[in-house]
């Protein structure tokens, strides 16, 4: 089957990459006092802040799954699956790897902070959970493109279930991935919904791209339902509620940040995938290609990665508004300038692992 190379994602990971990094950036070093809910700007920021996680994790099941449907149509899905949990289990290694401190090490000190669960490790886990979806259910895409919409359904809905889930009996580096109760910035439930949103519309791009007026269709598509998520959700799961008489379904209105969310990503999908044919060869497009290496950059320089000095060190939560805005375009530029010169591409830090890896087997 004949399918076309998607640019837009390149672009929305580059959108969504440069929100983290402003959005960390301000988080990280903007003084308390300047948190103004009631502030435009502030509610504009917040608002940008939050849809950059939902955006990462949906791309990241729509991206990995196109590709291995594109490997399977052409008879090579094998070393696509094994590319991809390679993948999978070395952005859960880098995860782990941030958090290590050097130093404590040397001393003697341990610290469970290295278990944290933080966004490289749920992306990392999401992408092999969606290899045993694929696996499963290969055979046939329609069936997996089913499954992938009611396993993303059922992670949202069922979120009251586990929002609280006491885990203190099972060991800390597999209960982060649960609950947030040790300090996990994320964790696989509900996150992997998400990615199973993203795997779902990998299976709509697969099978219907060759279509004329795809994009048009498609387009509107991403605009109203995005539209109909973010104003109607909470309604039609109240109306579940009245109907069935399902608890679930009212504790999920109640606190349906999840479908208001994946409202929010499909259209800001469609702004992208409207803009497609403006983005080939762009700046932003050559940016969403370097999404990994640009992370760990960050990462380091905010948070102090293997030394514990990083600018959170010097100036947590310590300017102001006008220092925090230069400041975050000041430290995108200059994140993305090490990326494209020093480190190049991912593939700069995936070939620096496989080197490690292979000195330790020898």
């Amino acid at each position: 089957m004949k399918t076309n190379r998607l640019f837009f994602i390149d672009a929305v990971r580059a959108f969504a990459i440069l929100m983290m990094l402003q959005g960390h950036f301000i988080d990280t070093l903007l003084n308390p006092n300047y948190r103004d809910e009631t502030n435009m700007a502030y509610q504009v920021w917040s608002y940008f802040r939050g849809i950059t996680a939902p955006t990462f994790f949906t791309i990241s099941g729509l991206v990995f799954l196109y590709l291995l449907l594109r490997a399977k149509d052409k008879g090579d899905d094998t070393s696509r699956i094994k590319k991809g949990l390679n993948r999978g289990l070395l952005l859960i290694g880098i995860g782990y790897a941030l958090r290590i401190n050097i130093f404590d090490l040397l001393y003697g000190n341990f610290n469970t902070y290295i278990f944290v669960i933080d966004v490289l490790q749920c992306i990392g886990l999401s992408l092999i959970l969606l290899i045993g979806c694929y696996v499963l259910f290969k055979k046939h895409v329609w069936l997996l493109s089913m499954f992938l919409f009611t396993i993303g359904c059922f992670c949202f809905l069922t979120e009251p279930l586990y929002r609280n889930l006491d885990l203190s009996h099972v060991p800390i580096i597999l209960a982060n991935y649960m609950t947030k109760a040790n300090g996990s910035i994320f964790t696989i439930l509900p996150w992997f919904g998400f990615t199973a949103f993203g795997g779902f519309l990998a299976t709509v791009f697969f099978s219907h791209v060759h279509r004329n007026r795809f994009r048009l269709v498609t387009v509107l598509s991403f605009f109203i339902f995005g539209s109909f998520l973010v104003e109607y959700s909470s309604f039609i799961l109240m109306k579940l509620h009245f109907w069935t008489d399902i608890e679930l379904f009212k504790s999920a209105a109640y606190y349906n940040y999840l479908f208001t969310r994946f409202g929010n990503v499909l259209l800001l999908f469609g702004v992208f995938y409207a803009a497609e044919p403006f983005l080939k060869g762009s700046l932003i497009g050559k940016i969403g290609q370097k999404t990994l290496s640009i992370y760990v950059i960050h990462f380091i320089i905010i948070f102090g990665s293997f030394t514990g000095l990083g600018l959170k060190h010097f100036y947590f939560k310590a300017l102001n508004p006008t220092q925090a805005i230069f400041g975050a375009i000041i430290f995108m530029v200059v994140v993305c300038l090490i990326s494209f010169y020093y480190v190049k591409t991912n593939a700069f830090i995936y070939k620096g692992v496989r080197k490690l890896t292979q000195k330790i087997k020898n």
